[in-house]
């Protein structure tokens, strides 16, 4: 039977109330569960689900000093002390994944009911598509609003080297020189005032752009290890990414460019470096358990900055199971063996057995296939957008890679002209 591989792992002690004392060993919390493991007899000697637990709390008497402790129900009560780095750091991670668990508790219902159906997996699996997709569409979007802003940016620059052409025309073949006040200054100069402003509009949209939020989770924080660690968020936006506090105070931001490493050491948990030469490096560690909802923005964003340990080939090897199945394990055994065995196609009134009904239940039901037929639809039309959008996107890199040509073409005629001049 395999178990759920822990997102994190503290060390400190148990109390044992039916023996009145203190058991050293690791603390660890998994997808659904938190246990606790003697490092003397290996035994597990706590062992529940986030989704019942009804308190957590940090409490200390005359007796037992800095101590966390966890409520379950049925009013059973736990105790771990001597926890480290402390039991704030614990405390802060522990309640994160806990009142996650109770904001989307979907999978421990399913779990309690039993093993989801086929159809049931499939729309989840083509939810998690529609998501990645839908994320990539506002990437898109957002790119595709950078470069109408670059277009504007170069007509804008096209507009004042004809200017400056005429300009330097009038300078280069003057029909009155050398009397005069050179009128065309004062022209000159409002010319250079309205770019200012057109540029300064131009870099405005540009920020406003860059600036819009793509995702946006909870997280537990740390600046560098995992000592520290406090609630906050994590913000991805079109150019950076964002450390705030619970207050949504900045904490820091890391430019797009300005990013070195994102190391993946779980799903729920990555850490953004930013490295310098001659200081040290500003370094950021997230524990979320909204992390894969952001997963797909970083990837797509920061592909080749992304670097997965070996803690996290670990943990996507590990089968996902909880209590709750636990259970249906040797039934699942069962089921197997049923269906790899003909069932008779007649039988007697009264022998069809249960399990030979969910045997003989189709994988998909209609209303499920339904659904799915819905949302392949809704994926396809995503599809057909973004395949639009990219070539639109393409034909205006060709345009802007023409007028770029062109604008450093002229830029560098109007330069030998006016060394001429002078």
């Amino acid at each position: 039977m395999s178990r759920d591989a822990p997102i994190h792992t503290w060390p400190g002690s148990y109390y044992i109330n039916s023996e009145k004392r203190w058991e050293s060993g690791t603390l660890s919390l998994t997808r659904t569960m938190v246990r606790f493991i003697s490092s003397q007899s290996k035994e597990c000697l706590a062992s529940f689900r986030l989704s019942s637990v009804m308190e957590m709390k940090m409490e200390s008497s005359s007796f037992i000093f800095s101590t966390l402790t966890v409520l379950e129900e049925g009013n059973i009560k736990h105790w771990f002390g001597s926890l480290k780095p402390n039991r704030v750091v614990v405390f802060n991670v522990l309640e994160h994944f806990w009142r996650e668990r109770l904001l989307s508790p979907t999978s421990e219902a399913r779990g309690a009911e039993g093993q989801p159906s086929k159809g049931r997996e499939l729309i989840t699996l083509v939810a998690g598509a529609q998501r990645r997709l839908e994320d990539t569409g506002k990437v898109l979007s957002h790119q595709g609003e950078q470069f109408d802003n670059m277009m504007q940016g170069l007509e804008k620059i096209d507009s004042d080297l004809g200017v400056a052409d005429k300009l330097l025309s009038e300078l280069e073949s003057p029909s009155w020189w050398p009397f005069g006040k050179l009128p065309w200054k004062t022209q000159q100069e409002a010319k250079a005032e309205d770019a200012s402003r057109a540029a300064a509009a131009i870099s405005a949209g540009k920020v406003s752009s860059r600036s819009k939020v793509i995702a946006s989770i909870p997280a537990v924080v740390s600046k560098g290890g995992d000592s520290d660690l406090k609630p906050g968020c994590l913000l991805v936006l079109v150019s950076s990414l964002e450390v705030r506090d619970t207050n949504c105070h900045l904490l820091h931001r890391f430019e797009r460019n300005e990013i070195d490493e994102i190391r993946v050491h779980s799903p729920y948990e990555i850490t953004v470096r930013q490295r310098f030469i001659g200081k040290p490096d500003i370094c950021y560690r997230f524990l979320s358990a909204k992390m894969p909802e952001a997963m797909s923005v970083l990837e797509m964003q920061y592909k080749k900055k992304m670097e997965f340990t070996s803690e996290y080939v670990a943990f996507k090897a590990t089968p996902l199971s909880s209590p709750d199945k636990e259970g249906t394990i040797w039934n699942d055994g069962l089921m197997q063996k049923c269906q790899d065995t003909e069932l008779p196609v007649e039988l007697p009134a009264g022998e069809l057995s249960q399990l030979q009904v969910q045997a003989l239940q189709p994988s998909v039901s209609q209303a499920e296939a339904q659904e799915l037929k819905q949302m392949l639809m809704q994926l396809k039309n995503l599809a057909l957008e973004a395949e639009t959008e990219l070539e639109r996107q393409d034909e205006v890199l060709d345009v802007l890679t023409s007028s770029t040509d062109r604008a450093t073409m002229h830029i560098g005629k109007h330069t030998c002209r006016m060394k001429r001049l002078l």
